[in-house]
C-alpha cells in the first residue's frame, strides 16, 4: 500500500497496537508530498498522521471513532472492488490536512455528475468571458522583439542572454510584427543542420536572416509534420481588451505557447506596440487565483485527475491508445529525440528506463539553452549525456485538479508527468492545453 500527503508529514502509524511509527519521505519533484510503502496484508487497518507532533486524520477519507480518537480507515480486498459496508462516509468540513492516495483498488474513485461538470465548466467560461487580456499585463517586465533582417544565430544568442524562449517578429518595411521566433525553431534548425542533404550550414547560420529561415520554414514543416499542419501565414495575436476565454481559444486553435499582446492607437492598425506575450499558465494563473477561497463551489476542481478526462494515459493492457504518449529511452540519439519532439508536437518527453520509470526528461527549453553555444552538433550521441539531474515536474494520479492547475500555473511548466507514488512507474501525461480544452469544453 502507498500512502502520500501533503503540508510536510513526519510520520504514520497504522494499527500494530499503534505502536509502529513509519517515517514519510518527500517524493522527488513534488516537495510538498510526502510517501511510504507499506506492506500490509489483506484486511482492514487504520492509520493516522503525525504533523509536527500532532496526529491528524483526513477528514476525506473514510474515518472512524474509537478507543483511540479518530483515525483513518483502509480496507485491502482480497478481490478488487470490494469496500466494505462499515466505512464511514465522507465527514463534512474542510480536510485539515490532504491525503492524496490510498490505494485500495485504483479504479475505485468517485465520479462527477454531468450537471455538476456543466455547473463547473459554465463559472469558469463565465469567469474567462467577462475579463481581458489586460489583467496579465505585469507591472514591471520586459518584452523583448528582434528584427526580421537579425541573423537567427543572433537571434538566438539574444533570446538566450536575455532568458526568454520566444519573440515577436518586427519587420520594419511593413511597419508591423509579422510573426515569432521560438525554441522550435531552434530546434528545427538543429535538425536541418544533422540532415545532410541540406542547404543550410553551421556557417550560414551567421548571415542567414530570420526572415529568410521563416520563408523557407513552410516547406521544412510539411515534410516533417506528418499531421500536414504548417506554420500559419499570420501572426496570431490579441488586443488588451479581448476576453481571456478569445486569447485562450486563440492559444489553442493556433497549437502555439504565446500569443502577443499588441495596441494601436489609431483605427488602420498604425504604430503597434508590444504589450505582452500571454500564455496559458498566465490565463490559468488567473482562474486559480479568483477560484482559490471558492473551490468547493466549482465541484470538478475536488475531483481527482485519474477520475476526469483529462491528459494522456499509458493504457491498460489490453486497451488502444489513439494519443500514445511519446516516450524516451537513456540510449535514444540525440537526432531522434529532436524529431520526436518535432513529430510528437510536444514541449517535452519523458526518459524512462526498461521499466518505464522516470529518469528525466528531454525539453524544447533544455536543447535550447543546452545546444545553442555548441559547435558540433554530434547528433549520433546519446540523450543520457545532457542531462544533469534537470527537474522533472510531476503528480500522482489521485491528485485533485486543483492542485494540479496550481501547478501548471507556475512559469515555465506547460505538462506534468503523472507517476505511480513510488516506483516513479510514468502513467501518463497532462499537459496546459489539455486543461483547458477539458475546462472549456
Amino acid at each position: 500500500m502507498t500512502m502520500n500527503n501533503h503540508f510536510g508529514s513526519e510520520c504514520i502509524s497504522y494499527l500494530r497496537r499503534w505502536i509502529d511509527h513509519i517515517p514519510m519521505s518527500p517524493m522527488e519533484g513534488c516537495p510538498t508530498v510526502f510517501q511510504v510503502i507499506c506492506s500490509l496484508t489483506p484486511g482492514y487497518h487504520q492509520y493516522k498522521f503525525i504533523v509536527d507532533g500532532e496526529w491528524r486524520y483526513d477528514e476525506h477519507q473514510p474515518f472512524v471513532s474509537g478507543n483511540y480518537g479518530v483515525s483513518n480507515t483502509v480496507f485491502l480486498p482480497r478481490e478488487p472492488d470490494v469496500i466494505p459496508a462499515t466505512f464511514s462516509p465522507t465527514g463534512p468540513g474542510r480536510s485539515s490536512m490532504d491525503l492524496d492516495d490510498v490505494f485500495v483498488h485504483s479504479d475505485v474513485v468517485r465520479g462527477i455528475s454531468d450537471a455538476d461538470l456543466e455547473v463547473s465548466r459554465h463559472k469558469i467560461s463565465a469567469f474567462l468571458s467577462t475579463h481581458t487580456a489586460y489583467e496579465l499585463l505585469p507591472e514591471s517586465g520586459k518584452v523583448i522583439a528582434l528584427d526580421v533582417k537579425l541573423p537567427v544565430k543572433q537571434a538566438f544568442h539574444i533570446l538566450h542572454e536575455q532568458g526568454v524562449p520566444v519573440a515577436p517578429l518586427w519587420d520594419f518595411s511593413k511597419g508591423q510584427f509579422v510573426g515569432v521566433l521560438s525554441a522550435m525553431d531552434f530546434i528545427l534548425i538543429l535538425r536541418e543542420l544533422g540532415n545532410h542533404g541540406s542547404n543550410l550550414t553551421e556557417e550560414e547560420l551567421e548571415t542567414h536572416t530570420i526572415s529568410a529561415w521563416k520563408e523557407g520554414k513552410l516547406h521544412l514543416s510539411r515534410q516533417i509534420d506528418h499531421n500536414g499542419r504548417s506554420d500559419p501565414k499570420y501572426l496570431i495575436h490579441a488586443g488588451p481588451y479581448d476576453s481571456l476565454k478569445d486569447v485562450s481559444q486563440k492559444i489553442l486553435r493556433g497549437n502555439v505557447s504565446t500569443v502577443p499582446i499588441i495596441h494601436s492607437s489609431s483605427q488602420d492598425g498604425s504604430f503597434p506596440q508590444l504589450l505582452h506575450l500571454a500564455s496559458l499558465s498566465g490565463i490559468l494563473k488567473c482562474i486559480c487565483r479568483q477560484f482559490r477561497h471558492s473551490a468547493s463551489t466549482l465541484p470538478i476542481l475536488q475531483q481527482p485527475i485519474c477520475s476526469i478526462p483529462l491528459g494522456t494515459w499509458v493504457p491498460k493492457i489490453g486497451e488502444s491508445n489513439p494519443r500514445p504518449v511519446a516516450v524516451l529511452r537513456p540510449n535514444t540519439s540525440l537526432g531522434a529525440a529532436l524529431s520526436l519532439l518535432v513529430q510528437a508536437d510536444v514541449s517535452s518527453i519523458p526518459i524512462v528506463d526498461d521499466n518505464d520509470s522516470l529518469l528525466d526528461i528531454y525539453s524544447r527549453r533544455f536543447v535550447f539553452n543546452s545546444r545553442l553555444s555548441a559547435v558540433a552538433l554530434q547528433l549520433g550521441q546519446d540523450v543520457s549525456s545532457p542531462y544533469n539531474g534537470q527537474r522533472c515536474h510531476m503528480c500522482l494520479r489521485s491528485d485533485p485538479l486543483h492542485k494540479v492547475m496550481e501547478r501548471l500555473a507556475s512559469p515555465g511548466i506547460r505538462r506534468l508527468l503523472i507517476v505511480e507514488a513510488g516506483s516513479k512507474r510514468v502513467e501518463g501525461i497532462i499537459s496546459l492545453s489539455d486543461v483547458f480544452r477539458f475546462l472549456l469544453g
